[in-house]
């Protein structure tokens, strides 16, 4: 893989995932295992689903269903676990955050590394990721970034490469191509990093795509490694 200059992310499955804590008593009713670490698989298995349907930001059927049959849903109850999992996941319940990616922000932010958020949002998640502890623009209790960016905020949402130029405006002293976009979609994230001339990388962390043609790391961690220090 390349090594780095700057690093931005998406932040839903990248540094907060749907609150399982709220999730898991949702679908216990269902008969889901409602422990923490089976949610936390079950969003990229979900994402996967997504990513391989070539579902955009506006489409979610595949995740819902996906989500709620790896976390243990009998088949005869998915449909309605999925219906009510699709109404409940809404934006203001991406706020759980992942505990190894904010210590690998953290580190990354400790050697130098320039770091921002772009993401496919509902006007909530700079807001989020501050009171969450993640990071935030300038002073706070999290990892100071340079820039968050939120599809809503901006009006072009992810894989438009539109969404990247409010966000690169504060990366100016970077070559973009020496930029990594870290996301877990593959349709917007992989391909909205590409069409902007950025490198994109993925958040696999269980293998879901084998046989890629772009950049797979399991955690944030792995970024230690390839940045340019």
């Amino acid at each position: 893989m390349s090594r780095f200059d700057a690093i931005l992310f998406d932040a839903g499955g990248i540094l907060v995932l749907p609150d399982p804590t709220v999730l898991g008593p949702l679908l216990a009713y269902y008969g889901a295992d409602a422990s923490v670490s089976t949610h936390r698989r079950a969003h990229y298995a979900a994402m996967a689903a997504k990513s391989h349907a070539g579902s955009g930001e506006t489409v979610w059927d595949e995740y819902d269903l996906a989500y709620v049959r790896a976390v243990g849903v009998p088949e005869h109850d998915v449909p309605a676990a999925a219906t009510v999992l699709g109404r409940t996941r809404n934006a203001h319940v991406w706020r759980w955050p992942i505990p190894e990616s904010v210590a690998a922000l953290r580190a990354l932010a400790d050697l130098g590394v320039p770091l921002g958020v772009v993401s496919n949002a509902s006007g909530q998640i700079e807001e989020v990721l501050r009171r969450s502890e993640v990071c935030q623009v300038g002073d706070g209790t999290g990892v100071t970034v340079r820039v968050v960016v939120d599809s809503h905020v901006v009006g072009v949402a992810k894989p438009d490469p539109r969404i990247f130029d409010p966000a690169l405006e504060h990366f100016a002293d970077v070559d973009r191509t020496r930029i990594a976009y870290v996301g877990d979609s593959v349709t917007m994230d992989v391909g909205g990093a590409r069409a902007a001339g950025l490198h994109p990388v993925l958040l696999d962390p269980h293998d879901d795509h084998p046989g890629a043609d772009f950049d797979r790391i399991h955690s944030l961690a792995d970024l230690l490694a390839l940045v340019a220090r």
